[in-house]
């Protein structure tokens, strides 16, 4: 490969102010936030401005062989955005225009790279609501959030982003231009193409522009605490709601070690002797208060120790924050427990049947216990997502193994319960093994098929997935 030939062609393509070599921010784009997974150093990072400059960077690459890795704000946790040593970084930072707020048909049009709080804001100005909120919703970006299928804490009602996805446009590793879905609110022509770029991590074809479904803004929310004596207990009253008919807007679940990490990082009072918590919110307006009283009942039943309300929406909004706070708390948390500062997380991301919850926590605890490495569990209890975050020493490689060993058990358990190796976060480099032990050799033939026919080469994104 001619790298000056390749640099050339891309700066005749962007302009020069868009290829950026400067090797200060080659090793800034080399990864997501997912800890310890594979990286390399990117030749080129491209931030293209339209759907023409994204096709002529995927047209040069591929003219000279080089692989091509997509990227976004880079908040990832499953290594899904990393570079590999050599590759043209095709950042679609710069492509952050909301181009269109339809509140008759309740649609947006937006290039990828509009952040997922801006686009929340702007449609919450026309009684809109675009419901997937991911933990990193301030700084990640639409594209990314499609590309990964992100959820969050209000998936227990409002289900994940694919549920808003209409349609895209798509680059293809050949370069062309692909549009898949409709504005309608109907349609069933054809393949479901769009679901099938949803989700794949950029493996497939470069999203350039998404069509996504708001709905209205939602009604009055009231929110509650649950206290519990185990993270069983509280698993117990996650099967309980669910088993009542019960539809909270929000039910998320944060263990002790979570709880003080959370203290120690921001004070906001919490009950660091807890177990664990329960959060809860309901948001249907006038039945809000006997909602929330019923999902009361079944945390006491559950063997609650305390229950209260929030008072107002600041208080109610102070426990939002708090939950939100779980990343960067634990991020601290895990670097004060070594002296060094060299404490890293391996964040898991395993989904189970809601009546499977208590089990999944009492076997984390367990797997804790055996393998001797810190494990916090926050999650999204109401659709049985949990996020264990096992904690090592980066410079030990005896930690480093436990905390891997820890990794694999709890994986595997999740899917001895009937679970998904993934919930939210996406495969990347982080579970692909794990993805095909879950959909099995047959499902591991059609993905390789899929990918072998939109992008035969196998430039798009390697190593990702499968």
């Amino acid at each position: 490969m001619a790298v000056t030939t390749l640099l050339d062609d891309l700066r005749a393509a962007l302009g020069d102010d868009a290829v950026l070599t400067d090797p200060d921010l080659l090793r800034m784009h080399e990864r997501d936030e997912a800890d310890l997974c594979a990286s390399g150093t990117p030749l080129v990072v491209t931030r293209p401005r339209d759907t023409g400059q994204v096709a002529a960077v995927v047209r040069a690459a591929a003219r000279h062989g080089v692989p091509v890795v997509p990227q976004g704000a880079r908040t990832g946790l499953a290594g899904a955005a990393n570079a590999v040593d050599g590759a043209v970084v095709l950042s679609t930072v710069a492509m952050d225009t909301i181009l269109e707020i339809d509140p008759v048909s309740r649609i947006a049009v937006v290039q990828p790279g509009v952040v997922n709080a801006t686009l929340a804001a702007a449609v919450a100005k026309q009684g809109l609501w675009y419901p997937p909120d991911p933990g990193s919703w301030e700084s990640s970006t639409i594209g990314g959030n499609v590309s990964t299928n992100a959820g969050g804490m209000c998936c227990v009602k409002y289900g994940v982003t694919t549920e808003y996805v209409l349609g895209l446009e798509v680059v293809l590793a050949t370069g062309e231009v692909l549009r898949t879905g409709r504005r309608t609110a109907k349609g069933v022509a054809g393949y479901d193409l769009t679901r099938l770029f949803v989700g794949a991590e950029g493996t497939l074809g470069v999203i350039t522009e998404v069509t996504v479904a708001l709905r209205p803004a939602p009604q009055e929310s009231l929110t509650m605490v649950a206290v519990f004596p185990s993270t069983a207990a509280a698993g117990v009253a996650v099967a309980g709601i669910a088993a009542q008919g019960l539809s909270p807007s929000l039910l998320e679940l944060l263990d002790q070690t979570h709880l003080r990490a959370i203290e120690a990082y921001r004070p906001m009072g919490l009950r660091t002797d807890a177990q664990a918590l329960l959060l809860a919110s309901v948001d249907t307006g006038s039945r809000a208060a006997d909602d929330l009283a019923g999902l009361a009942r079944v945390c006491e039943e559950a063997g609650a120790d305390e229950v209260y309300t929030a008072t107002d929406a600041v208080e109610a909004a102070a426990l939002l924050q708090a939950r939100r706070l779980a990343h960067p708390a634990m991020e601290k948390y895990a670097h004060d427990t070594y002296p060094t500062g060299s404490g890293g997380l391996i964040i898991d991301d395993v989904a189970v049947p809601r009546g499977s919850l208590a089990a999944l926590l009492d076997g984390v605890a367990r797997i804790a216990a055996e393998c001797a490495v810190p494990i916090g569990v926050v999650g999204h209890a109401g659709d049985g997502n949990m996020h264990p975050n096992i904690v090592v020493d980066r410079t030990d490689p005896a930690s480093l193994e436990r905390g891997r060993r820890a990794f694999d058990e709890i994986m595997k358990l999740g899917l001895d319960l009937g679970g998904t190796c993934t919930g939210e976060h996406g495969v990347g480099l982080l579970k692909r093994d794990w993805l095909a032990r879950e959909i099995g050799p047959v499902g591991v033939r059609v993905h390789q098929a899929v990918k072998a026919a939109l992008d035969p080469d196998g430039l798009l994104n390697p190593g990702k997935v499968l």
